[in-house]
């Protein structure tokens, strides 16, 4: 700005109308959805998905990059590499990143929230859940009643972890309650990381996978303010603020089915695999709506 007063200040001097300083832009990456896998021909949210997406954004001439979060978590370790990635993009450009809570930003939707140098969220925005959660479902009693015999043969003691057609094992219980742990300690720490000194409230309180609105998270430190990404933006880069839109690619399945529609199956050997997917997309759906979503 200096610099350019100077040759402002220089061109009057000749009679040279001031120079005008260039629209601001901030670049926009919508994260919506589970993180990583899900099924019916939708793609959840990876580092490989968002990748390319991530780099256009920052190599724009922008001023910003704005996520527009709406996610109930999901994988942690697609979480942890995307918002790592994010980090490493605006630290190699310099570019300041801001995160906008939609509907929710819980669980790994918060860890790639706190990628973002600043975070906001709506008054109504449920946002938190610092925790891990592991669900799946028991079928033993059910494949008896249909007098189905289960047989597996493995090597190795715990190959056959957590399968959902034997009584539950108290020693699968108590590794995977190890395994969570472990987890939840590398969100703590990123969180810690992230929000540092802003974090206002006690450790029991933010990290016991509790959910809060987004006034209650402005007031226990988990964002830094209240409102949506146009009024935020307008308010730090000026009202002429342009948003650019940084769409994710289509895949070759959505350029032939649409981004939402499928097709029924042709072929009686597909429909394990369209099963398969009934059931992730129910499980999708369990996802958001554990958060009354």
């Amino acid at each position: 700005m200096e610099i350019l007063d100077r040759i402002n200040d220089f061109l009057a001097d000749h009679g040279v109308v001031r120079a005008k300083l260039p629209t601001p832009s901030v670049a926009v990456v919508r994260l919506q959805g589970i993180i990583g896998a899900v099924g019916m021909g939708r793609r959840g949210l990876s580092l490989n998905g968002l990748d390319q997406t991530l780099k256009k954004a920052f190599t724009k001439h922008v001023r910003a990059v704005c996520l527009q979060v709406n996610s109930p978590g999901g994988s942690p370790v697609q979480s942890a590499q995307i918002a790592a990635r994010i980090r490493q993009l605006s630290k190699d450009n310099k570019i300041p990143v801001f995160a906008f809570a939609e509907d929710i930003a819980a669980s790994g939707g918060y860890w790639l929230a706190l990628a973002a140098d600043e975070i906001y969220a709506d008054a109504m925005s449920v946002v938190g859940s610092i925790g891990v959660i592991s669900a799946s479902f028991g079928f033993q009693d059910l494949i008896a009643k249909m007098g189905v015999e289960r047989r597996v043969h493995a090597q190795g003691e715990h190959k056959s972890f957590l399968d959902p057609f034997k009584p539950e094992n108290p020693e699968d219980i108590a590794r995977l309650d190890t395994i969570q742990k472990d987890i939840h300690k590398q969100f703590i720490a990123f969180v810690r990381q992230r929000r540092g000194d802003r974090l206002t409230a006690s450790d029991d309180t933010v990290f016991n996978g509790d959910i809060w609105t987004g006034e209650r998270a402005l007031e226990v430190g988990l964002v830094d303010g209240l409102g949506d990404m146009r009024t935020i933006m307008r308010r730090k880069y000026g009202p002429d603020v342009r948003f650019l839109t940084i769409e994710r690619p289509m895949s070759w399945i959505e350029r032939r089915l649409g981004r939402i529609g499928f097709q029924a199956p042709a072929a009686a050997d597909e429909r394990m695999g369209w099963a398969s997917d009934l059931i992730a997309a129910v499980e999708e759906r369990a996802h958001w709506a554990r958060f009354g979503l």
